[in-house]
């Protein structure tokens, strides 16, 4: 059965969560240098039957774009072309890097932990995801 990968993309790392093949349960992936997402995911999904992308979608508190969406496009319009037949969503990201600090902070890990930025970007993504597939 396909999986569905969430991306919480960032101009310097990206943070990868997947589902399980039933799509019940998201749990992160890994957290590439942005420059070598593109290359890890032609290998995920060469290995891996995947259908959907799910792509952050950063907005302000007002809901307008916020200023990394540019980034972001340029992201996605190299995902559809390197990956046509997978489906991209957009999913509302805001908030998810503060819940994935306090998930953190909750779970007891260390002040060190707490500052690993691709720690965060997985956490991100996994939020992410999970609150996709409450969606569908």
């Amino acid at each position: 059965m396909p999986r569905i990968i969430a991306i919480d993309y960032g101009t310097k790392r990206v943070g990868l969560a997947v589902t399980d093949e039933l799509k019940i349960i998201a749990t992160a992936l890994d957290t590439i240098h942005s420059k070598d997402v593109i290359e890890y995911l032609k290998k995920y999904c060469a290995e891996n039957n995947v259908e959907t992308f799910v792509l952050g979608l950063p907005k302000q508190m007002d809901g307008s774009a916020s200023e990394s969406e540019r980034h972001i496009q340029g992201f996605q319009n190299s995902l559809r072309k390197n990956f046509p037949s997978i489906v991209i969503k957009r999913y509302d990201e805001r908030f998810t890097s503060k819940m994935a600090s306090q998930s953190l902070i909750d779970s007891g890990a260390s002040k060190k932990d707490r500052k690993n930025k691709g720690l965060l970007d997985s956490i991100s993504a996994v939020l992410i995801l999970q609150d996709y597939l409450k969606t569908i």
